[in-house]
C-alpha cells in the first residue's frame, strides 16, 4: 500500500535513533543497509565495508525493518549507525528510512547494498567514480555486463524481460532493474516519490530515469547468499508483483509530467494576459 514519510513507525525510529546518536554527522559517503533477521549473513557484510573510498571518508548506517532476531545488536557491535524500525514493513520502507536520516545528517552520497552479502563491496569505487566525476547523479551495478552465480533460469530470464521493459517505457537503456548495490547523490533518492514498501528497486530506478537525472550502469558481480533466505516469494509472485510496480511507477511518473507541464503552460498563459490586459486599458 501507498505510504508517505514519515509514518508512525519512521517516527518512533527516528525519535529512538536520535536518543541513542544524539545530533552526530554522517562522513559524506553512507552505506546504506536494509536488514530483517539477517544476524548471521550480515557480519561479514560489515566486515568488509571499508572506512574511506575514492579519499572521502564513509560511514554504515543499517535499518533495521521490525527484525524478531538480534540483527539490530549484531549491526552495532560491528559499529553500524543503526536504526530500528520497530514493525517489519519491508525493504522499500526501510530504504526510504535511511535515505532520510542520510540526508538529515549531513552526508552528500549514499550507496545502497544488501545484508546477505551477495554484492562485492570492493567495487565500490566503480560506482562513486562516475558521480565524484560528475558524469552521473545515479549509478547502478549490472549483473548482464558483469556476472552472476544465481543458477534460476526463471530469475535471470526475468532480469532480461523488465530491463527490456523499463528500457522501452523510459528511452534509456538499461541492462538489469534490480541490482542492490547503487550509488547517488542523496539528494536524488530523497527527490523521488517512494511509495513501495518491498520491490522498490525498480520504483527508484524508474523514477530516477523519469525526472531527467543521468544514470549509469557498471559491471559489477552478483554472489549466492552467504547465508539465510531470500525474503522476495516465489519466482511467479515476485515477476507479477515486480511488474506491477514497473508499470505502475512508469503510469504515476507519466501522469505528474502531464500535470506539471499543464500547471507550467497555465502559469505561462496567465504571465501573458497580465501584460495583454494593461495594454488594452
Amino acid at each position: 500500500m501507498p505510504t508517505t514519510f514519515p509514518d508512525e513507525v519512521d517516527e518512533e525510529a527516528l525519535a529512538d535513533y536520535a536518543a541513542r546518536y544524539g545530533d552526530h554527522r554522517f562522513a559524506p559517503v553512507v552505506v546504506l543497509i536494509a536488514a530483517y533477521n539477517e544476524r548471521d549473513a550480515i557480519p561479514a557484510v560489515l566486515e568488509g565495508i571499508p572506512g574511506s573510498s575514492c579519499d572521502l571518508d564513509v560511514d554504515t548506517l543499517v535499518v533495521v525493518d521490525g527484525a524478531s532476531d538480534d540483527t539490530a545488536d549484531v549491526a552495532v557491535r560491528h559499529g553500524a549507525y543503526t536504526c530500528v524500525a520497530g514493525t517489519n514493513r519491508g525493504q522499500g520502507a526501510a530504504l526510504r528510512l535511511g535515505y532520510r536520516l542520510a540526508a538529515e545528517r549531513g552526508a552528500s552520497y549514499v550507496v545502497t547494498t544488501d545484508a546477505d552479502g551477495q554484492y562485492e563491496i570492493d567495487e565500490l569505487p566503480r560506482l562513486l567514480r562516475p558521480i565524484l566525476d560528475d558524469e552521473a547523479d545515479f549509478v547502478t551495478g549490472s549483473r548482464r555486463l558483469g556476472s552472476s552465480e544465481n543458477p534460476q533460469l526463471l530469475r535471470r530470464l526475468g532480469t532480461y524481460v523488465f530491463a527490456w521493459l523499463v528500457s522501452v517505457m523510459t528511452g534509456q537503456r538499461i541492462t538489469d532493474t534490480s541490482f542492490g548495490f547503487r550509488a547517488m547523490r542523496v539528494e536524488v533518492a530523497n527527490s523521488v516519490r517512494l511509495e513501495q514498501q518491498q520491490y522498490q528497486s525498480s520504483e527508484l530506478l524508474v523514477g530516477v530515469l523519469a525526472r531527467g537525472y543521468r544514470v549509469r550502469e557498471q559491471a559489477m558481480t552478483m554472489r549466492q547468499r552467504v547465508a539465510g533466505v531470500s525474503k522476495k516469494g516465489n519466482n511467479v509472485l515476485y515477476g507479477y508483483r515486480y511488474s506491477r510496480v514497473v508499470l505502475g511507477t512508469w503510469l504515476r511518473e507519466r501522469r505528474a509530467r502531464r500535470l506539471s507541464g499543464a500547471a507550467g503552460a497555465s502559469s505561462a498563459d496567465e504571465q501573458v494576459s497580465e501584460p495583454a490586459r494593461a495594454a488594452g486599458e
